[in-house]
C-alpha cells in the first residue's frame, strides 16, 4: 500500500508542479502581450491624423498650406524700338522666350513684373536674340558660360 500512496502522490504533486509551470508561462506572455501593446499603437499613431484624436485642434495635413509670401519685382531694361525683348534667368529655368518684356510707351524703355518669393535670383535680357546682362544692375555674378549674370535678391 505504501508504493500505492506513493505512486499517488507522485503524480499529484507531478501535477502540482507542473500547473504553477504553466501559469508562469501564462503570465510571461501577458507581459510580452503588455510590452506589444504599447508599440502597436505609437505606430497607428504615425497613420492617424492628430485631428481624428483631438477634434478641437486643426490638422496640419488637412489644412491648406500657406502660399509663400510674393513681392512684385519689376524689370526694366533700353533697347531700340520695335525690339523683341525677353526676360530669362533662375525663376524660368532660363527660357529665353517664356516672359517677354512689353515697350508700352514706345519709348524703348521694355519692363515685365514678376511676383518672387524671398531669394536671391539670377537674370539676363534676351534682346533679338542676343543674351545681355542688366547693365543698371550693381551685383553680377559669373556663370558658366564664362559670361556675367545679374543678381535680383527679393526681401
Amino acid at each position: 500500500m505504501a508504493t500505492k500512496k506513493t505512486t499517488k502522490t507522485t503524480p499529484a504533486k507531478a501535477t502540482a508542479k507542473a500547473a504553477p509551470a504553466k501559469k508562469a508561462t501564462a503570465a510571461k506572455s501577458t507581459k510580452v502581450a503588455k510590452a506589444a501593446k504599447p508599440e502597436v499603437p505609437e505606430t497607428a499613431d504615425l497613420f492617424e491624423c492628430a485631428c481624428e484624436a483631438k477634434p478641437a485642434k486643426k490638422c496640419a495635413a488637412k489644412a491648406a498650406p500657406k502660399a509663400e509670401k510674393k513681392s512684385r519685382v519689376t524689370f526694366t531694361v533700353r533697347a531700340e524700338i520695335g525690339s523683341k525683348v525677353f526676360l530669362a534667368g533662375s525663376f524660368n529655368d532660363w527660357d529665353p522666350t517664356a516672359k517677354q518684356m512689353e515697350d508700352k510707351k514706345g519709348t524703348g524703355e521694355f519692363t515685365c513684373v514678376l511676383n518672387l518669393p524671398k531669394g536671391k535670383y539670377e537674370y539676363k535680357f534676351v534682346i533679338d536674340g542676343v543674351w545681355c546682362a542688366d547693365c543698371e544692375c550693381p551685383d553680377w555674378v559669373q556663370n558658366d558660360m564664362g559670361s556675367m549674370n545679374s543678381v535680383k535678391i527679393v526681401d
